[in-house]
Parts: C-alpha cells; sequence; structure tokens
C-alpha cells in the first residue's frame, strides 16, 4: 500500500458531475476558474487543476453538482475483486475510526447490477480493513457523514473517488424553505448566465416562489462564492490537502463581494406564502434585505420596461391544469407585448408545448433539465 499512488495525483485528472445540457457551459465556467483540459465524459466532464484552481472551482462553481478526486480505477467483473481493490487503498491515510463516511454507488451495464449492493461490498472491505488494524471500526451514516466516497461502474469498469463538496454543490445554504415544485440552484445560476445579465438593467421575477432565480441573480451580481454559506467540505479529507491555500481562495473570494445597489433587483408572487418564504431565504445572503418582494398577481404589476425579466413559469405539472396553464401562459404574452417595451424576458416553461401559448415569437430557446423533468428556456425580445 506504501507504493500506492492516488489516481488524482498520478495523472492529474478531477471529475465534475453537472446536470444534462449544463456540460458546455460548466465546461466555459471551470476554464474561467482556472481548469485546464476541460473533457465532457459520461455523466459529467473531467479537467485538470492545480491545487489553487481546484480549491477555487470547488469554492465558486455555480453551475456543477459534485467534484471528486479519483483514487483509483480497475476493470471490475465480479463483487469479489471489487472487495479485494477496495482494500487495496490504505484508508487510513484519508480518515480515520472517528470519522463517519459514506458511499454514492452507480453501476450500469456491468455483472455487477445493482448500485446497493455494490456500495455495500465496497464498505465491507473498507470497515474491514480498520477492524483488522485497530480492532474497530467508523460508522457509516448515509445521511450526515464526515465524508462521501463514489463508486462508478459503467460496462465493468470501476472509478472509486473521494467527494470534494461532501453534499450536492447546488445546496448553497440559503433555501430555508421552499415551495412548490422549486428550481435547482444550479439551473438558476445556468439561466441568469445564459442570459448574460450585467446588471446593466434591473433584474425582475414576477412568478419568484421562493427566491431561487432572485438569490442565483444577487449572488452573480454581487460576486457572492456559491459555497459562501456551505460549512462542511470533503475536500479536506484528501492526502495532500493544503488547508493555507485554501483559506487563501476563500478569503480572495469573500473580498471580491460588492454591494447590490438599491432597485437592481426585484420580485413578486401571487402567492403571500411564497413571498413570505423568498424573502426569508434571501435575507441569508449579503445584499438580500435590499431586495424589493411584492405579493402580487403580475397582471396589476406596474410596467417593467427597460428591464431583464426571469422567471420559472408555473406550467401543467405545478397547475395540475393544462387549460388553466394555458391561460396564464396567454396572459403573461399579452402582459409582455403590451407593457415590456425594451424589456427582455426568459422563460422557463416545463412543458415546451406551452411555449407557444406566450403567442410571442421566441429569438432563442434552450433546453434544460430541472431534476428529472425536461424543461426549455425560451427568450423574448420586447422591441
Amino acid at each position: 500500500m506504501k507504493d500506492f499512488i492516488y489516481e488524482y495525483i498520478h495523472h492529474g485528472y478531477f471529475f465534475a458531475q453537472t446536470a444534462n445540457y449544463l456540460e458546455d457551459m460548466t465546461s466555459l465556467e471551470f476554464a474561467e476558474l482556472g481548469a485546464s483540459e476541460v473533457k465532457p465524459i459520461y455523466r459529467g466532464l473531467s479537467f485538470k487543476a492545480d491545487k489553487e484552481s481546484l480549491y477555487r472551482i470547488l469554492y465558486q462553481t455555480r453551475l456543477a453538482s459534485r467534484i471528486i478526486a479519483p483514487l483509483k480505477s480497475f476493470d471490475c467483473h465480479s463483487d469479489k475483486y471489487l472487495y479485494t481493490q477496495t482494500g487495496n487503498i490504505d484508508w487510513s491515510e484519508i480518515f480515520s475510526n472517528e470519522d463517519s463516511f459514506a458511499i454514492n454507488a452507480n453501476v450500469s451495464d456491468s455483472k455487477i447490477k445493482h448500485s446497493i449492493y455494490a456500495a455495500q461490498v465496497m464498505k465491507d472491505a473498507i470497515v474491514d480493513q480498520f477492524r483488522k488494524k485497530t480492532g474497530e471500526r467508523p460508522n457509516y451514516d448515509q445521511k450526515d457523514p464526515d465524508l462521501r466516497l463514489s463508486l462508478h461502474i459503467h460496462k465493468n469498469h470501476a472509478s472509486i473517488g473521494l467527494d470534494l463538496s461532501l453534499t450536492s454543490l447546488h445546496k448553497r445554504g440559503y433555501r430555508l424553505r421552499g415551495v412548490m415544485a422549486p428550481l435547482q440552484e444550479t439551473l438558476g445560476a445556468a439561466i441568469i448566465r445564459f442570459s448574460k445579465w450585467d446588471g446593466e438593467t434591473p433584474l425582475v421575477d414576477p412568478f419568484c416562489g421562493s427566491g431561487t432565480l432572485l438569490s442565483e441573480g444577487l449572488m452573480h451580481y454581487c460576486r457572492i462564492p456559491a459555497g459562501y454559506l456551505r460549512k462542511k467540505w470533503g475536500l479536506r479529507y484528501l492526502p495532500d490537502y493544503d488547508a493555507k491555500i485554501f483559506d487563501k481562495v476563500v478569503s480572495t473570494a469573500k473580498a471580491g463581494i460588492r454591494p447590490l445597489p438599491e432597485g437592481l433587483i426585484s420580485g413578486s408572487d401571487i402567492s403571500s406564502d411564497a413571498v413570505f418564504v423568498c424573502r426569508d431565504n434571501l435575507a441569508c445572503l449579503p445584499g438580500g434585505e435590499k431586495i424589493k418582494i411584492e405579493i402580487m398577481d403580475f397582471k396589476k404589476h406596474s410596467p417593467i420596461e427597460n428591464s431583464t425579466i426571469v422567471t420559472n413559469l408555473p406550467y401543467g405539472v405545478r397547475l395540475g391544469d393544462n387549460a388553466q396553464a394555458k391561460q396564464l401562459y396567454n396572459q403573461l404574452g399579452d402582459y409582455l407585448k403590451n407593457k415590456c417595451k425594451g424589456t427582455t424576458a426568459y422563460i422557463m416553461v416545463g412543458d415546451k408545448n406551452l411555449t407557444k401559448e406566450l403567442r410571442l415569437r421566441a429569438t432563442r430557446t434552450r433546453r434544460f433539465k430541472n431534476g428529472d423533468l425536461e424543461t426549455q428556456l425560451a427568450k423574448l425580445s420586447m422591441y
């Protein structure tokens, strides 16, 4: 085991998980944050980064959901070989009996058929190694572990890694409460990025819900790092982790935060519950208290001119009535046409067939995925 070299050290590559249809945007973001050789691969991206760039990506990425440091990969045609190869890693170099751990496993097109079983085999190998060495074993805690390992087996090739994010990076920490069918934070960030909104025009969300788009807009403009509220990281379990470099990355990013001008971002929703939730969530972030959120039916909203609208519309799945959804889309299309001169709107639609119910020509559309739901973002320019 002493001669074993962790794969991320030997090859210099890391792995990022990202949602379907976000690979291109995430590749560009990673390059901006200092990654090199960014390549789309199955279920995400591979990339190279030195320590400082890796830590910066982990702390600031708005689009990736997890960052994995590969420890070992090997051909794997049986559970016995998985057990043996897992046991060939000296786990005491990574964590101790005092640390709890969990395993995220994904298995496809392989002789080992079930992800839960594969995770069990890997867990047994780790626990048995600790018990043999020390007479004790670490706790396995899938809900709130100190560190999280990943196991990926595809076409009988296994890869074991350390999850540097610990919990999914879409969990920013500002969502104290949610509403029905919330927009995932990484998707909200992707919409803001796609819009190219830079603060030159006001940003408005007339269907703000729990405030994901407004929160991501705030974080984007004020340069608040995506990991600003995160308390725990799996990163510290890397054998070559450097706390000084990570602290430098964090302090540099925090020093770049800038204030939010009054009136630049605002939102509304017809639901009073949603508005109260939105206000509470925004209050978690620097400048969030400056964002005006009103209880209002969008049809009674004053004209939104020379602005940028971003919104995640209620749609058939959420409304439970397709006829009601069509009526809402018709009314919004009329509002945009008559009261939004000089405004560009980015409308997230759960069912692409509903886009036509806006009765406006989209100048651009893009597919996204919100959880398991296929969605479409429509760009509408009001002249």
